[in-house]
């Protein structure tokens, strides 16, 4: 989809805060509320907004260690992939997983709250689908961390 500045400096916007009042947006991108409203109406319609949500704190919500897992398998099969992919999505710790090119083949991150707790989620996961190999790396301190992507 083309965006212009306008919908560039939207988005921004509401990357750093979804909350912002329709009235508030359209002060800052210098339109009136309507026609503001509409493009993040259309931005939503388009998919480039896809959710807004509510950035919680790991910590406070007692799943402060962050664990990196490298997974790596002996089965390509479309069979094997399904239950990887329902075995990582049945456990709520994992919170992202991506399909990696390379030696390994699977990168998630999980949160918890600390390493017995992650030997419980290690359990489980190996439980649900057979793996080759799975290397995991505790984070021992966050650098950066934004959801927020780059608009251009």
């Amino acid at each position: 989809m083309g965006m212009d500045a306008i919908d560039r400096k939207l988005v921004e916007l509401l990357q750093a805060d979804a909350t912002l009042p329709i009235a508030e947006l359209a002060s800052r991108v210098n339109l009136s509320q309507t026609p503001c409203w509409k493009r993040v109406q259309r931005l939503k319609e388009e998919g480039v907004i896809r959710a807004q949500v509510a950035l919680c704190d790991a910590r406070k919500l007692g799943v402060g260690t962050t664990v990196f897992v490298a997974v790596r398998t002996n089965q390509h099969t479309e069979e094997w992939a399904r239950q990887f992919v329902q075995a990582v999505r049945d456990i709520p710790e994992v919170v992202e997983t991506y399909r990696m090119s390379g030696e390994t083949d699977y990168l998630l991150r999980i949160v918890v709250s600390d390493i017995d707790d992650y030997d419980r989620v290690y359990k489980q996961l190996i439980r649900a689908v057979p793996l080759f190999d799975v290397s995991s790396s505790f984070a021992m301190e966050q650098i950066k961390y934004s959801t927020a992507l780059p608009v251009r």
